[in-house]
């Protein structure tokens, strides 16, 4: 179907369940093979969890969907094993660039600070990182994939939820403890249960064009807004992997899209763009339209929801696929609390909680973007581009220019997960933020403060020296490991290495000292997706302890 892309045919095999004629039961079945639905299942077998996930497809997504992945997205596939090959295959860049008619008006760069370990977004193709993630996924004994088994009716109950399945030799019956639905934006499921979701249809259409070609562009995201080769309209270019380049052409509304979808149609236009010169071969023609809604609960009994199955926002921005893993990060580590019986199953209300906040905030951006984007009266139009007008010389307009307010992680300063500071601090590192990255040596070789945190609490504890750490703090330190949720202390030092064991990081270059306010003494609570639960100037094993209770809904 694509010349530079083969996909892959996954195997089916016939359900035990069939030959059996019993009814099967797991703890977590997951429905939807998708990048969100295997981030979740591939966290969860990680962390020692058995599970179940049912595809009704035998291949990746076809066609040209997904193309960004940011920052704090890569750090979460980093996690699960997926982050190296998804950059080295992938185009990364930092740097947008937004034109009107002819002139540049704008640019941004998504990291500007040196020391990170990832770039601020790479462009691959969805199907890559499918492929990807089922192939990490099958290096996991305890997690399974059935393809073509069709999930065709869903039960709710109080303490687990049943499913009838369809497969090619017939249907067949599951119970599951628990069940994660990111069977997508039109979610069987949902429906099923007559479940809400709400929002806004944009009424525009747009043409994705994948052409495949050698350019010497710069690996950086460029936005027309008016262009003459595609006059009042707009146009986005991304390069990907394999020389393909992505070209989103707006039509308007009242465009026939089948007509526009004809090639006689598309080569015409991106000829207009690149000129008659160029050599190039259409890879992928598409129409779409899109909307900006979610679900106003994400967890229903025993039933939970993620990624485009709870919430959907427009492509600009990719928010997408990126808020989607989000989810799967934030649920697991909550998810998996509740299922050994270490956290009440109150904790996944601060899942809706958490997540809703942050699909409010992408609809929010989304929208702005688009009503930017494609602005719906001859007024909106007229400010628009007086504004991108103005842009060129004057930087009070260049923060009104929205070509696609790019995916960041949310901060979750409103969680009531979070304990809320005492103590004075700068910086952006609060309760409830996303935790930057920054270089640091440890013994076991990570090179990276992310590569070091995660899937569990963490204590980070500041010393200038760490192996001159006093005997009460290193008997305060170790005492933090003595509890019913494991909490793992680690050394933040300039120099030095702790006795005892604990887990020493030197910050040789001081971008943590910098980027987290540090001074000895400082003690930070994270959180298992790498989010700050609370902070102190001092180290106090009560006051930790305290924060950890809140943290997980233990109070």
């Amino acid at each position: 179907m694509l010349s530079t892309y083969t996909y892959p045919k996954f195997e089916y095999v016939r359900p035990p369940e069939i030959d059996e004629g019993r009814e099967g039961h797991h703890p977590v079945i997951i429905v939807g093979a998708g990048p969100v639905g295997l981030c979740t299942a591939i966290d969860l077998a990680q962390q020692g969890q058995r599970v179940l996930v049912l595809d009704n497809d035998d291949t990746v997504s076809i066609g040209s969907r997904g193309v960004c992945y940011a920052k704090r997205a890569l750090e979460i596939l980093d996690r699960l094993g997926c982050g190296e090959e998804m950059v080295a295959k992938g185009v990364s860049w930092n740097v947008g660039r937004t034109f009107f008619r002819e002139d540049e008006v704008f640019n941004f760069n998504l990291c500007p600070e040196p020391d990170h370990h990832r770039p601020g977004m790479i462009n691959l193709q969805q199907y890559y990182l499918e492929e990807y993630l089922v192939r990490r996924a099958r290096q996991l004994p305890n997690l399974e994939i059935r393809f073509r088994n069709n999930v065709i009716g869903v039960t709710p109950g109080d303490d687990k939820a049943g499913l009838r399945v369809e497969t090619p030799d017939g249907a067949y019956s599951l119970t599951t403890d628990w069940l994660v639905v990111a069977d997508g934006a039109r979610s069987p499921i949902r429906s099923m249960l007559g479940l809400d979701i709400e929002g806004k249809i944009f009424m525009d259409r747009f043409l994705i064009a994948d052409v495949v070609m050698k350019a010497d562009f710069p690996t950086e995201r460029w936005f027309w807004f008016d262009p003459p080769f595609h006059p009042n309209q707009s146009v986005l270019l991304h390069r990907q992997a394999d020389n393909v380049f992505r070209i989103d052409f707006q039509l308007g509304w009242d465009a026939d899209p089948e007509q526009e979808k004809k090639p006689e149609n598309v080569i015409p236009r991106i000829k207009a763009m690149i000129g008659d010169e160029r050599e190039f071969e259409l890879e992928w023609v598409s129409v779409y339209t899109f909307q900006c809604r979610r679900m106003n609960s994400f967890n229903h009994g025993r039933v939970l929801f993620v990624g485009d199955a709870a919430h959907q926002v427009s492509p600009f921005g990719a928010r997408g696929a990126n808020s989607g893993i989000q989810d799967a990060d934030n649920l697991v580590w909550k998810l998996k609390l509740v299922m050994d019986g270490k956290a009440p199953p109150k904790l996944l209300d601060s899942y809706t909680e958490e997540r809703g906040f942050a699909a409010d905030e992408n609809i929010m951006n989304s929208t702005r973007s688009t009503d930017f984007i494609t602005p719906k009266s001859r007024t909106s139009k007229t400010f628009r581009n007086a504004v991108l007008g103005l842009a060129e010389h004057h930087p009070f307009a260049r923060a009104l220019v929205n070509s696609g307010r790019l995916s960041v992680p949310s901060y979750l300063t409103a969680s009531s997960l979070n304990t809320p500071d005492e103590d004075d601090f700068a910086g952006t590192m609060v309760p409830g933020a996303p935790m930057d990255d920054a270089p640091v040596l440890a013994a076991d070789g990570h090179a990276w403060l992310l590569q070091v945190l995660g899937n569990r609490f963490q204590v980070l504890h500041y010393v200038d020296d760490a192996s001159a750490l006093a005997d009460t703090t290193l008997a305060t330190v170790q005492a933090l490991a003595d509890g019913g949720i494991a909490l793992e202390p680690v050394i933040v030092a300039a120099r030095g290495r702790a006795p005892a064991g604990l887990r020493t990081l030197i910050d040789a270059k001081g971008r943590v000292r910098e980027r987290y306010d540090m001074r000895p003494g400082t003690t930070y609570l994270i959180r298992p997706d790498q989010h700050v639960a609370a902070r102190w100037r001092l180290l106090d094993t009560e006051r930790v302890r305290a924060a950890l209770v809140r943290a997980t809904c233990n109070a």
